[in-house]
């Protein structure tokens, strides 16, 4: 598999477990995560964040949505 696809797919399961810890829909998660810069991380960050486990990297996705304004009610 190439590694576009290995990020895409990563990206993929990322957005739904944040959606998923969070009570989000999916497509709410996504806006949510790229509206404030949670998907550039990952993108920009993929060949550390996808060694830690999956809750290290949810939780350092909301972390940067915090910093950039997003606040989950």
């Amino acid at each position: 598999m190439c590694e576009e696809r290995k990020q895409i797919n990563y990206t993929v399961v990322c957005v739904n477990e944040f959606a998923r810890r969070h009570n989000l829909k999916i497509k709410e998660a996504f806006q949510f995560l790229f509206q404030h810069k949670a998907i550039e991380f990952l993108k920009e960050n993929y060949d550390i964040e996808h060694t830690l486990s999956l809750d290290d990297a949810l939780d350092d996705m909301l972390t940067v949505c915090r910093k950039n304004g997003g606040m989950l009610v």
